[in-house]
C-alpha cells in the first residue's frame, strides 16, 4: 500500500513568495503605467487617460465702470437706469445682454439691490441637446452661461459663486417664474425674449412688482418657435405706456465685429 506523502509547509516561505509576487505584479502594474506615460523618445510625454486633468476659465475682471461704445448703447444704458421696464430689441451682437449685465452687476455690489433674476425661455437654437442630467440649476446653466461669463467679469468668479449659492443671484428657465412676485429691490433680466409665447410673456410681466427693475431683451428676427413672439407682442401692446421704453438697436450698433455686422447684412438684406 503506497504511503501518502505529505510535504511540510513553511508558512514563512509562502509569505515570502507572495510577498515576492505581489512585488513582482506591482513592479509590472508601475512599469505598465509607465510605459503609456513616457514613449521611446524621451522627447514625447502622454498624459495619463486616467489623470485628473482639470481646467477652467474665467474672463478677468473688469474694474472700471461700464462705459457705452456707442450713442444707440448710451440711450439703451439711459432707458435702464431711468425706466422700471425697459425693452432692448435688435440684432446680436450690439450689446443687449452685455449692458443690462453689467448695471445689474454694478447695482448689486453698491447695494442698491439685493438680488438679480436671469432668465429665458428654455428654448435650442434649432436643435435639441437631449436630456441634460443633474438638478435644475445644472440643467439650466448652459442657456445662462453667457449671463455668468458677464457677472464673473463685473464682480469677479468668487462674488459671483457665492451670490448664486446663496440666492443674492437666482437663474431659473422662464416657466419656473409662475407664482413669484419680483419685488422690490430686485434687478430682473430676461434674455432671448422672441422665444417667449404671447401667454408666456403675459405671465413674465404680471410678475413685477413695486421698485423693480426690469429689462428684457431679444431679437425678433432671430425667433426659434413656430407662431407670433412674445417679444413682438409686448412692445407693441405696451410701447406707449408712462414707464416703459422700447429700445430698438440696428445693425449698425452692432459692436461685437465688423464681420458680424457683415454677416447678418448677408442674411437679412
Amino acid at each position: 500500500m503506497a504511503k501518502k506523502s505529505h510535504a511540510k509547509r513553511n508558512p514563512h516561505r509562502n509569505s515570502h513568495n507572495n510577498h515576492a509576487q505581489s512585488h513582482s505584479s506591482s513592479d509590472d502594474r508601475n512599469h505598465g503605467r509607465s510605459r503609456k506615460k513616457v514613449r521611446a523618445d524621451s522627447n514625447v510625454i502622454e498624459l495619463d487617460p486616467s489623470g485628473n486633468l482639470q481646467t477652467s476659465y474665467s474672463p478677468p475682471r473688469v474694474m472700471t465702470p461700464l462705459v457705452a461704445k456707442n450713442p444707440a448703447q448710451q440711450q439703451y444704458i439711459g432707458a435702464i437706469e431711468k425706466y422700471d421696464l425697459t425693452f432692448g430689441i435688435g440684432p446680436a451682437g450690439t450689446g443687449k445682454s452685455y449692458c443690462a449685465g453689467a448695471l445689474a452687476a454694478a447695482a448689486l455690489e453698491s447695494g442698491r439691490i439685493e438680488r438679480i433674476i436671469l432668465t429665458r425661455p428654455a428654448v435650442e437654437a434649432g436643435e435639441n441637446l437631449g436630456f441634460l442630467p443633474g438638478a435644475v440649476d445644472d440643467k439650466f446653466a448652459v442657456y445662462i452661461d453667457a449671463f455668468r461669463d458677464i457677472l464673473n467679469q463685473r464682480l469677479g468668479a468668487g462674488t459671483v459663486n457665492y451670490a448664486l449659492k446663496h440666492g443674492r443671484i437666482v437663474a431659473a428657465p422662464l416657466a419656473y417664474m409662475r407664482g413669484k412676485t419680483f419685488d422690490s429691490n430686485t434687478f430682473v433680466i430676461l434674455d432671448e425674449a422672441q422665444n417667449t409665447t404671447p401667454a408666456q410673456m403675459k405671465m413674465f410681466l404680471t410678475r413685477i412688482g413695486e421698485n423693480c427693475k426690469v429689462v428684457i431683451n431679444g431679437d425678433v428676427a432671430q425667433s426659434d418657435i413656430r407662431g407670433a413672439n412674445g417679444l413682438a407682442d409686448a412692445t407693441q401692446r405696451l410701447g406707449k405706456l408712462a414707464n416703459i421704453h422700447v429700445h430698438e438697436f440696428v445693425r449698425a450698433d452692432i459692436v461685437r465685429s465688423g464681420l458680424v455686422r457683415e454677416i447678418i447684412d448677408c442674411y437679412e438684406s
